[in-house]
């Protein structure tokens, strides 16, 4: 019998090679007071059943700075072990979540794949004191324009003339179903990505051609930006 969860408060590592199918999933849980139950309930649920899978690497819990949301983050080698841990060992968990908090909405989960990450190799002890979400959606599947955009992004990056301070890492996801994809951006704190989004330009990039053809790039339907705290990971015991 497999052992049960601990409880680590070290952040992921994203560039793990044997992660071959990274989840995330938002839950959105109201008010504060429901976010702080429903982590309690997460982790007490998960430290409760046996690991799910070998398959399954890390499980991140993190919170949402807007006071109403939860962000899920696992770690997965093979996604026909999570489908088989979602038909038979994720009902039971979710069944005493809701018992403990009843009324979370669960809009769905994202089915990913790592395509580029980017910051400098040696990070100097810093850890991320924020980690943002960024979600963009295409107008239709188009894997090549997944990639294309995301490399548009790498160079406007590059070529920035004053690069906005506080940044530790980018890790861009493209959605399996080709229509989405997400960067998780680690920041040294909540204020300095504040701060990068309030300097001049549009978003956390100068005004310059590149982050223009970014920003404004044909087929994208839409964006979103949303800031999280680590609040803790579920490794196997």
């Amino acid at each position: 019998m497999r052992s049960a969860a601990r409880r680590t408060d070290t952040h992921p590592d994203l560039t793990d090679p044997r992660v071959g199918s990274p989840l995330f999933s938002t839950w959105r849980v109201g008010t504060p007071e429901r976010q702080r139950r429903t982590v309690e309930a997460v982790a007490a649920s998960w430290q409760r059943h046996p690991w799910p899978a070998d398959e399954l690497l890390a499980h991140h819990l993190y919170t949402g700075h807007d006071g109403s949301t939860l962000l899920h983050y696992s770690q997965w080698t093979d996604e026909r072990a999570h489908a088989a841990f979602a038909r038979t060992g994720r009902p039971d968990r979710v069944d005493e979540i809701d018992a403990a908090v009843p009324g979370i909405e669960r809009p769905g989960l994202g089915r990913y794949r790592r395509y580029r990450s980017g910051g400098a190799a040696d990070r100097g002890g810093r850890v991320p004191g924020c980690v943002v979400i960024v979600e963009v959606e295409f107008d239709g599947p188009d894997p090549e324009q997944q990639r294309a955009w995301v490399d548009a992004v790498f160079d406007a990056l590059a070529s920035d003339p004053q690069p906005r301070p506080g940044g530790i890492g980018a890790h861009f996801h493209l959605s399996t179903d080709g229509t989405r994809v997400l960067n998780y951006a680690e920041w040294e704190s909540a204020q300095a990505h504040i701060d990068a989004l309030d300097a001049p330009g549009d978003g956390v990039g100068s005004a310059t051609a590149q982050w223009r053809h970014v920003q404004r790039w044909p087929g994208l339907k839409s964006s979103s930006v949303s800031r999280y705290e680590h609040t803790f990971g579920l490794v196997p015991a």
